[in-house]
């Protein structure tokens, strides 16, 4: 058989992510592959793929060599995505969180950060830092629901400064009040209450 005739023939390997990596996330699963990548030598970055739930990892023949060792490095990592870390754009896709909605609940210690990661963007000099999160705390985030429950808290709170601000807000009776008066220096005006009393019209 012609050399380039066996180079077309593949050495292939299948992987199916389990829900315990991907939390059902297609994000995650992604991440899962970029992990892969990132610990594949760079002759073999290019030869794993996902396709769906599956990672599917293929060579040529006379590549035998790299392949298992790219199975090696593949099998690995399977074995330790359950436990990676999870990243913004994960964890906002597994919660079904916005952005914004992010940075207010890590800000205000309801989503427990698990440290921050710095890396460098692809081509470019420039850094990131951000927050990453335990896979543990993050299922047990999306079992009982707690975004919908903090979207709850956030519009009863919402709701309870609208209230407070409304109520701050001089009354009517009392803006009436203190025009009528008008500078005439009744001693009675400086008494606490005696506006709303007054107002009230309960000395007609």
């Amino acid at each position: 058989m012609p050399k380039s005739e066996k180079n077309d023939v593949e050495l292939m390997r299948r992987w199916t992510l389990t829900p315990d990596a991907t939390m059902g996330s297609s994000v995650r699963a992604k991440g899962i592959l970029q992990e892969v990548q990132a610990r594949l030598p760079a002759i073999s970055k290019k030869a794993i793929s996902l396709e769906g739930v599956d990672l599917v990892l293929a060579m040529p023949t006379d590549e035998r060599f790299a392949f298992n060792a790219a199975v090696s490095v593949v099998t690995q990592t399977l074995d330790d995505a359950p436990f990676l870390p999870v990243i913004p754009r994960e964890i906002q896709d597994i919660l079904g969180m916005k952005t914004s909605e992010r940075h207010r609940w890590l800000a205000d210690g309801r989503l427990p950060s698990a440290g921050t990661r710095t890396v460098r963007l692809a081509g470019r000099a420039r850094q990131i830092t951000f927050h990453v999160f335990e896979p543990s705390v993050v299922d047990e985030l999306l079992n009982r629901g707690a975004v919908d429950e903090w979207r709850v808290e956030d519009a009863e709170a919402r709701a309870e400064k609208r209230n407070a601000t409304y109520l701050a807000r001089p009354s009517k009776k009392s803006k009436r009040s203190k025009k009528a008066d008008n500078g005439t220096g009744d001693p009675a005006s400086g008494l606490p209450g005696w506006e709303d009393f007054d107002a009230d019209g309960l000395l007609r």
